[in-house]
């Protein structure tokens, strides 16, 4: 067993404690427990030392697991409000994050009394980040509900992973203060704010909702018809910020900084603009672990070490659940981020020393494989939770992800050259429309046809469990005939070729 299998081991034997401390009573988690302690104390005697170590330490994970979901769990017993569901209340409280701007309303983040509430309020309220409001409505508990598709939607769940317990809807809200919460923060989302201005000023919809949401994450304004088209067509990743697009903005720093700064500087300023990056566009859970993991490249680069991918998506991982163990089991962007790059660790390079002759160039080969293994490892996710798989999504991101690049640096470029000027900005928009324009040409092309998506029947946990065993099962045969003929694959530890 290698080091990093026996780290993947750990870590999974961490997440293991975090489903059976959600899943099952307290009665049921002690046969549970006691039923791997069993297991793993007879095979205590059947192995050498350094064996018998990993058992012992992915049992104390197991444990530790169980206790961090447990104490997650106190943060939502005894509840100032508990008393008043189903009520009509006022109070009043903090926006302590974002503004969320939908199609039809927008949700606000309101701690009142140490209770974080989400509050559903018209899409033009004039509460920002900062203010402190006055909500009156009807406070709810969310329950669950059946999609389209016939999935189940754990949207209680969903938000206690944000951290959210009750609800307000149709609420009527008004400010009582403004200026209040973190300076830094209002400063970042208001640049945010004049710089989205000047790219909608600049482009025509739906280009400039594209071009926003590939830099910044806002897809809100897409609307419903446009953001289906591109989920059925399987690009929807590029428009909530994907890992790609974080790794993307986090070249940009590298590229500018390595004009002008040594490495240290470099560095430095990059690990700042990671940071205040992931804070801009709202620190989702695909964000945060890309940004975990960039930032650790750029510390083995200050150091002078190997960077590592396995071990860092592993940590980042690791980081992300221990801060909310509810992003396990109820962030689905948490989930398909990591098994996506979890994916392109462990099968791109067996694809590519089998296929591939010259992997020093990044191409539309590179791409072609990159999606085909990301797609199998989100595959039975995307079947459990979905229930729509995209049959086109390979050959669209073969076509749009070669653009994306120049597409967000074009919006950038778009963006800031309006705040100096509307009419120099002109020549830059329209190159800018016309790649933005592309995308959305493949992507609507696409979603025409019939067979652009099929609906998959419904499927259980362990048949989830199941596909992920088979994918085990056949990564394990695959990796021990290839070195049993002498084949050595594509090191996964390699960094990003821009990092080179």
């Amino acid at each position: 067993m290698t080091r990093g299998q026996q780290q993947l081991g750990v870590l999974m034997a961490f997440f293991l404690g975090i489903v059976v401390a959600d899943q099952f009573v307290v009665v049921e988690r002690f046969y549970i427990i006691l039923l791997c302690f069993i297991l793993g104390s007879g095979l205590w005697w059947r192995m050498g030392w350094l064996r018998t170590v990993f058992v012992s330490v992915a049992l104390l994970a197991l444990l530790g697991g169980v206790a961090r979901m447990e104490w997650a769990q106190l943060q939502f017993v005894n509840s100032p409000l508990s008393g008043q569901i189903d009520q009509s209340i006022t109070v009043t409280g903090d926006v302590v994050r974002e503004v969320d701007v939908r199609e039809s309303f927008a949700q606000l983040y309101v701690r009142v009394e140490g209770e974080l509430l989400l509050v559903r309020t018209d899409r033009f309220t004039a509460a920002q980040y900062g203010d402190t409001i006055s909500v009156t409505g009807q406070l709810e508990k969310p329950s669950a509900f059946a999609t389209d598709l016939g999935r189940v939607f754990d949207y209680q769940n969903y938000l206690k992973a944000r951290g959210v317990q009750y609800v307000v809807s149709f609420a009527r809200v008004s400010v009582v203060e403004s200026g209040s919460g973190n300076n830094p923060i209002r400063w970042l989302l208001a640049t945010k704010d004049t710089f989205a201005a000047a790219v909608t000023a600049s482009l025509p919809p739906p280009q400039s909702d594209l071009g926003l949401g590939l830099l910044l994450g806002i897809k809100q304004a897409l609307g419903e018809d446009l953001e289906n088209a591109f989920r059925r067509t399987g690009l929807i990743h590029i428009v909530v910020l994907s890992g790609y697009n974080v790794m993307l903005v986090i070249a940009f720093f590298w590229w500018v900084t390595s004009w002008f700064l040594p490495l240290r500087g470099r560095v430095g300023l990059s690990l700042l603009g990671i940071v205040l990056f992931a804070i801009m566009v709202g620190l989702s859970a695909t964000v945060v672990r890309a940004s975990i993991m960039a930032s650790i490249l750029l510390l083995a680069k200050f150091i002078g070490t190997r960077y590592d991918v396995l071990r860092a998506l592993l940590f980042a991982g690791l980081v992300m659940v221990v801060l909310n163990p509810y992003v396990l089991l109820y962030d689905l962007g948490f989930q398909l981020s990591f098994m996506a790059t979890l994916g392109l660790v462990l099968f791109l390079p067996q694809f590519e020393s089998t296929v591939v002759t010259d992997t020093k160039k990044i191409g539309l080969r590179d791409i072609f494989l990159a999606t085909v293994v990301t797609q199998i490892a989100v595959l039975p996710l995307l079947i459990f939770h979905i229930g729509e798989v995209s049959i086109v999504s390979v050959v669209v991101n073969v076509l749009a992800l070669p653009v994306v690049a120049v597409a967000m640096a074009l919006t950038f470029a778009t963006g800031l050259v309006a705040l100096v000027s509307p009419i120099l900005v002109l020549p830059i928009a329209f190159v800018t429309n016309l790649v933005l324009l592309y995308i959305i040409t493949i992507v609507t092309w696409f979603d025409r046809l019939p067979f652009a998506a099929v609906v998959v029947p419904p499927i259980s946990v362990w048949q989830l469990v199941g596909m992920y065993v088979l994918l085990g099962v056949v990564l394990w045969l695959w990796y021990t005939v290839k070195h049993a003929k002498g084949d050595t694959a594509v090191s996964p530890t390699d960094p990003p070729v821009f990092f080179r």
